[in-house]
């Protein structure tokens, strides 16, 4: 596990490092806030596309070849990234990078493989703070080095270089946690049997309406991450820099949360309950966010939504894994990642059709409005039900 922590880490700074520069640097290229809302949603149609994919063949060939395949594609969409002089450019950049954006799903699918039951929430954590590190380090990297003048090449090659340097880090260090014998039997398993369908595997596992919140889980928070930018760009002046050093102390935020105390909320509130916890605190978020117009009153607000959101996505991974054989984690997981990348297409889309149309106020309250949605479902008799079951069988 520290190992795979330092390889998501690695690429994940580089992903962090164009977070803060993508709404400032489309805009010199000709593009406007509905452009940059579509920027968003091509990496993640992309990504949605490609999930399944990668899970499924990380499921055949194992988990280490795919990761390395994914970072090697990242690197190179980083370049382009950097090298875009139209706008076309940064589209068809965005659009390849979602392509190679299986790493999550395979690495989330590694951790299925290496833990149990009891330890396995600790273990989804880990992966999220290589995230949160990632969301520290990159976008205050991305911000320093694109300096005052508002230059981006230089931290789009650093983005493909640290990629680069992940995929030379996995090939060296990173065992694969899927033994050959493990890829065998489901090789011969698929081949014996028609191949399950994404919804025959959904149907099977009863899963439908658990993978289905990573669509809206996802919609809010790239809602968040697209607006918060543009927002405090129109209302306080703030540039890339400013915006960088934000994310950057909300990914420490991330870190501890989901490092170090996320095994011990678990075993104090269970899966459950303490998904339903964070949901509300991301609500309540974003409401604050719809009625503020203060610089402490709207980063609070930001602050406040992501801490929520942080502890969220460790935890539907988790209870998924409880739900799923072995032999279905790579691809299970994988289309878990793509309803993410769904999720991230729509909530963007969403969020600019209303800020065009309300204001910033009615894009904070759309969000909001998809925030309840998620709430109402984790509230409901029948995940109250099941909550019960997950704890049953954490404990077996």
């Amino acid at each position: 596990m520290p190992i795979l922590f330092g390889v998501i880490l690695l690429d994940l700074i580089g992903f962090g490092i164009v977070i803060p520069i993508l709404p400032f640097l489309s805009p010199e290229l000709g593009a406007d806030k509905m452009d940059i809302a579509l920027i968003i949603v091509t990496y993640a149609a992309c990504a949605g596309v490609s999930g399944p994919v990668w899970g499924r063949l990380s499921d055949a060939i194992g988990r280490k070849p795919v990761i390395m395949i994914c970072l090697a594609g990242a690197a190179c969409a980083y370049l382009m990234l950097g090298l875009a002089s139209q706008l076309w450019m940064v589209f068809a950049a965005r659009g390849f990078a979602g392509l190679m954006a299986g790493n999550f799903g395979v690495a989330s699918a590694m951790i299925a493989d290496i833990t149990t039951p009891q330890n396995r929430a600790r273990g989804m954590g880990l992966i999220g703070a290589a995230f949160g590190s990632g969301i520290v380090l990159g976008p205050m990297l991305g911000g320093l080095l694109s300096g005052s003048e508002g230059s981006f090449v230089q931290p789009c090659i650093v983005a493909g270089g640290m990629s680069m340097l992940a995929m030379i880090a996995a090939g060296v260090f990173l065992p694969e946690s899927l033994p050959q014998q493990q890829r065998r039997d489901n090789h011969q398993q698929h081949k014996a049997r028609r191949p399950l369908s994404i919804y025959g595997l959904l149907k099977q596992t009863g899963s439908r309406l658990l993978v289905s919140q990573f669509v809206l889980h996802q919609a809010a928070v790239s809602s968040i991450t697209y607006i918060f930018p543009l927002w405090v760009g129109d209302t306080l002046g703030w540039s890339a820099r400013e915006v960088g050093i934000i994310f950057g102390i909300q990914g420490v935020f991330m870190v501890i949360l989901q490092g170090s105390l996320l095994s011990f909320l678990v075993r104090m509130f269970g899966e459950w309950r303490l998904l339903r916890l964070a949901i509300s605190v991301l609500l309540a978020g974003v409401l604050i966010a719809a009625v503020v117009n203060t610089m402490p009153g709207m980063v609070g607000a930001f602050f406040l939504a992501l801490t929520g959101s942080t502890l969220c996505i460790p935890l539907l991974n988790t209870i998924v894994s409880y739900a799923t054989t072995q032999s279905y984690h790579g691809r299970m997981l994988g289309i878990t990642s793509a309803a993410s990348s769904w999720g991230r297409m729509i909530g963007p889309m969403l969020a600019g059709i209303n800020l065009v149309l309300f204001g910033y106020r009615g894009a904070w309250l759309g969000t909001a409005v998809v925030v309840s949605i998620y709430l109402l479902w984790a509230l409901t008799e029948k995940a109250r039900r099941i909550d019960s079951e997950y704890d049953i069988l954490r404990k077996v």
